[in-house]
């Protein structure tokens, strides 16, 4: 199954990458063979383990390094749900790979032995990996990093027997002992070497792999196999495969298309790219709208903000995608391309029905168009859900408004998980525009939601549940952004919330 080579050229028909610091070729592989498959059954590097092959408990954590304009960017992703032709042209780095010289442990590994941050062992090298890509952003920035962000980091690492004090006390201590330095340049070079400047056609027992390296090259694409699938980041389609056992045939990839993985800003939106990743799209959002960084740090976990795209979210369009209520409450457009030309829709016209989109059979999503923060406008996104970080909303909401003289000229009210798709609350909103913005136009703002939506019963919340948090979800933001000076506490609602059955 693998034809290992040193050529650092690239080939046609062949996946070629860097592991460990080695640059390998492959050929008669599924198109479909996830890396962390690869790693254990062909490469015997038993290190990086499986627990739930669905991008979820951390424990095959990988760091994949990858050029863009040019400068080496180091991110973990979890093997389980990477196919193995995305990894053309990039580099993977397994726990194996921190070995020193005289099988000498890493500052990492070292300082997770010095604070008891392991017991049975499973989980360990997902959050070693976890950690030395924290490592490595210290290494570039010098910035060492505080205890928050060591948490933040490993977000995507689940850990059934030490709990995390020791880990994150590790995350802390691994920056006292001798450093241990990463060569970039060497692997830099590796990978300017292995950089396409050509669609990678790849195939297998009939199914193939198109990477373009070009938008008009994915476009045409994308007119001459309408069946294919359209894969970004991989982190929803994965699961079809190692949870559904999907035969997903044909697939473009869209990961290598320049134009797809910019960012850009003029006079009246900031630019994203379909192809930019979740971590660096909601970066560059945060930056103009700071009230947004509690979701994106609850979106999920770091390794699948990483790997995934905010272009794919969008397209995928599930009701429960927790980026589309804050898009849709900021007036956000999606810019859609074919063969036939762009087109640009509004976020909300996107969506017609459940997992059902106004978008041709040759049609891609191209990018998306974010309106620049306007004076007088108040903005907040709210997410439920069971666990704080790594988990899937059972209610999302955000609302936009902008205030005059006390009163609401326009606003914004979306919610995810509330219906068929992410929806604006249209009769909640015909309520609050013109009148002041008060407790009683808000108590009244309320009842009208029962209108907007008919919520159902699911294993993350019941209708009930889901109708009230929404309804205390839109006074909370009343609270937070009302005009005249706070409330005595007294004097402040407090909602039944009806209690879940176990």
């Amino acid at each position: 199954m693998q034809n290992t080579q040193y050529d650092n050229s690239p080939r046609q028909g062949v996946i070629q990458f860097v592991l460990n610091g080695e640059v390998e070729s492959l050929e008669h592989v599924d198109t479909t063979r996830s890396l962390l498959n690869h790693l254990r059954e062909d490469r015997c590097l038993t290190g990086t383990k499986e627990g739930c092959a669905e991008g979820d408990c951390g424990a095959c954590t990988v760091v994949v390094g990858e050029l863009l304009d040019g400068e080496l960017q180091m991110r973990t992703v979890n093997a389980c749900i990477q196919f193995m032709p995305t990894l053309d042209g990039k580099a993977v780095f397994t726990v194996e790979h921190l070995r020193q010289d005289a099988e000498t442990l890493h500052p990492v590994q070292q300082a997770m032995v010095d604070c008891h941050g392991s017991q049975c062992g499973f989980c360990t090298p997902g959050f070693v990996m976890s950690l030395w890509s924290l490592y490595l952003e210290h290494e570039q920035c010098g910035e060492r990093p505080g205890r928050e962000s060591i948490r933040s980091t490993l977000t995507g690492n689940l850990c059934r027997c030490t709990g995390y004090r020791p880990i994150l006390d590790a995350g802390e201590q691994m920056f006292d002992l001798v450093p241990v330095k990463f060569e970039r340049e060497a692997l830099q070079s590796k990978l300017e070497a292995l950089k396409r400047n050509e669609t990678l056609v790849y195939e297998h027992q009939g199914r193939r792999f198109f990477a373009p390296c070009n938008l008009q090259e994915l476009v045409r694409l994308r007119a001459e196999y309408p069946g294919a699938l359209l894969l970004a980041g991989c982190t929803d389609i994965g699961l079809w495969t190692t949870k559904q056992f999907r035969d997903i045939g044909d697939i473009i990839f869209i990961g290598k298309v320049t134009e797809l993985k910019r960012i850009e800003r003029d006079q009246q939106f900031l630019r994203i790219g379909s192809g930019v990743s979740l971590t660096d799209s909601f970066g560059a959002i945060v930056a103009l709208y700071p009230q947004l960084k509690e979701l994106w740090e609850r979106f999920a976990s770091k390794p699948i903000r990483n790997a995934g795209t905010l272009g794919g979210n969008v397209a995928n369009g599930s009701p429960i995608g927790d980026s589309m209520p804050a898009l849709v409450a900021l007036g956000a457009r999606v810019v859609m391309h074919s063969t036939a030309g762009s087109r640009t829709i509004a976020l909300e016209d996107l969506y017609t029905g459940y997992m059902q989109k106004d978008m041709h059979a040759d049609e891609l999503v191209e990018a998306l168009l974010i309106p620049l923060p306007e004076a007088g406008w108040q903005m907040r996104t709210y997410k439920l859900s069971k666990r704080f970080d790594s988990d899937i909303s059972a209610v999302c909401a955000a609302f936009s408004v902008r205030l005059d003289a006390g009163h609401v000229v326009d606003c914004r009210v979306a919610y995810g998980g509330m219906a068929a798709t992410v929806k604006r609350a249209s009769h909640c909103e015909k309520h609050l525009i013109g009148k002041p913005w008060t407790e009683d136009t808000l108590e009244q703002a309320q009842v009208t939601l029962d209108e907007d939506y008919q919520p159902l019963t699911d294993m993350r919340a019941s209708a009930q549940y889901r109708q009230q948090c929404a309804k205390n979800l839109l006074y909370r933001f009343y609270l937070e952004t009302r005009l005249h000076q706070p409330l005595p506490t007294e004097s402040i609602r407090v909602f039944d919330v009806p209690q879940e059955q176990p």
